[in-house]
């Protein structure tokens, strides 16, 4: 099955960060907070986005 995540909003909370980046691509631990959705997902078998 494919996933199809959708990565909106404008990250006012976090302003210090997302005036130069979107807000799923803000790092947290070293990878983007998309890439940390995307783990959780593939590690319910979905791995097609």
């Amino acid at each position: 099955m494919k996933v199809l995540l959708l990565a909106g909003g404008l990250g006012t909370r976090i302003s210090e960060e997302t005036h130069l980046k979107p807000k799923p691509m803000i790092e947290i631990g070293g990878k983007p907070i998309l890439w940390h959705i995307m783990k959780m997902y593939s590690h319910y078998g979905f791995n097609e986005f």
